[in-house]
């Protein structure tokens, strides 16, 4: 399987995590196989994510991470969308939470990832499914329940 990571850090912050992270995180996260993956990762500032999230879900405030799905019959090689992640709110939720911000990161990341692969969390069967998932898969990665801190 190739997996192609587009990581593109227009928040221009200094400590998001290195490309290879990004590429084990997405493969944990993939329910399905791939011959081939390409995969947008675009990391953002809070007035970014705040613009995205009001002209999209019409929330104005910042989100950590939001997932837009890709429907697209032309390419020739698997695109599940674009994952947008605020690379401020990671450091503050992770701080406020108490875990380490790698961690943080490889959670929105599959988070993100399970989004666009179709799973959701707005009913509690889906939602109690989709965090299930999250803990098996980071737990292969070895971090521990995100749920829980």
């Amino acid at each position: 399987m190739a997996i192609v990571i587009d990581l593109q850090n227009d928040a221009g912050c200094a400590d998001v995590p290195a490309l290879p992270e990004f590429e084990r995180w997405v493969t944990a996260a993939l329910q399905a196989s791939h011959a081939q993956l390409e995969q947008t990762i675009c990391v953002v500032d809070e007035a970014r994510s705040r613009d995205l999230n009001h002209r999209f879900r019409a929330k104005d405030t910042a989100t950590n991470v939001l997932a837009f799905p890709a429907d697209n019959d032309f390419l020739d090689y698997d695109c599940l969308g674009d994952l947008v992640i605020c690379a401020p709110l990671v450091a503050t939720e992770a701080r406020q939470q108490g875990k380490p911000v790698d961690a943080h990161w490889a959670h929105l990341v599959v988070h993100g990832m399970l989004h666009l692969q179709g799973f959701d969390h707005q009913a509690d069967a889906q939602a109690t499914r989709m965090e299930t998932l999250e803990v098996e898969i980071l737990d292969t990665l070895g971090y521990t329940n995100p749920y829980n801190a």
